[in-house]
């Protein structure tokens, strides 16, 4: 299978790249600058409608794998930059799947718990309809899912939450860093919700791409949904860092621009229904990722 992956130089699109690697599949990546060391990469900008369709019509590729996306979520509520923010995660969007449709080739679009409203406790459904985003991020994340179930009928929409991996800015290289230079850190102990590690992840959605099971479906590791502090609290144990978590509302702490959920828990049995695979547990997942960078 020839898979087209958006993205590469981010930790999910890169992680893809390795895995379509691993089971022999051809992968093509593709981010602005064209260039990598790794993998097989042409430059695209997915918001210049006509270089998608020139550059996909002549690779022909049987799958995309849409992974790039504005994710600086502070930022996109910055009224000067909206625009640019709605053309990369709704209008590049859109551009992918009408190509798609034309090659009738499968395609994966990765979405995020922030289309939700983030209210109560209950874990959010994948088919739930409930959508009512907090910011703007999470409002054109919605409008990428628009764009790709009004135009395809061969999709995967995966929603996930809390990222981590080695290509990349993440959390638990964040509370790293702060735990060896602070004796104690504030994290935010009010949204709930349960990590989501790149490898696992990517395993995933090859898996998808080796079926014809569309839809709607959430992906985050197994192992219960925790807190902030709770993930920063494990993070602090398995890598042996002294410093102490002082649990705090999302009010104390006070510092993010964008309005975040509180509830993040998304429900993934949907996966198992249709035959795929569980992640691994994300205590088992930042275990793994601590030995990967010999912490």
């Amino acid at each position: 299978m020839k898979v087209f992956v958006t993205g590469v130089s981010g930790q999910l699109g890169h992680d893809v790249m390795l895995e379509l690697e691993k089971r022999s599949h051809e992968a093509i990546g593709s981010d602005r600058s064209g260039k990598s060391d790794e993998f097989k990469v042409v430059a695209l900008d997915v918001t210049d409608k006509n270089n998608v369709e020139k550059t996909l019509n002549e690779l022909k590729p049987d799958a995309i794998v849409h992974c790039a996306a504005w994710t600086n979520v502070d930022g996109a509520e910055d009224p000067k930059v909206q625009s640019i923010v709605e053309k990369v995660n709704v209008e590049g969007t859109k551009n992918l799947a009408e190509i798609a449709k034309k090659l009738n080739s499968k395609m994966i679009y990765i979405s995020t718990d922030y289309v939700f409203n983030g209210q109560g406790t209950t874990p959010w459904k994948p088919d739930e309809k409930d959508f009512a985003p907090l910011n703007f991020y999470g409002k054109t994340k919605l409008g990428g899912e628009k764009a790709v179930t009004n135009l395809l009928d061969k999709y995967f929409i995966v929603r996930i939450a809390w990222v981590f991996g080695k290509n990349g800015k993440n959390f638990v290289d964040t509370m790293i860093n702060i735990g060896k230079t602070h004796p104690e850190v504030r994290v935010v102990n009010d949204q709930i919700g349960t990590p989501t590690y790149c490898p696992d992840l990517a395993k995933l959605l090859v898996d998808m791409l080796e079926t014809e099971k569309y839809g709607f479906y959430h992906a985050t590791n197994e192992g219960g949904y925790i807190s902030w502090a709770d993930f920063a609290k494990e993070i602090f144990k398995q890598s042996g860092i002294k410093s102490k978590v002082i649990p705090v509302t999302t009010e104390e702490y006070g510092v993010s621009v964008a309005t975040r959920p509180r509830n993040s828990r998304l429900d993934k049995t949907k996966l198992e229904q249709n035959g795929f695979t569980p992640l691994p547990t994300w205590q088992d997942a930042l275990s793994r990722y601590l030995k990967s960078k010999d912490i």
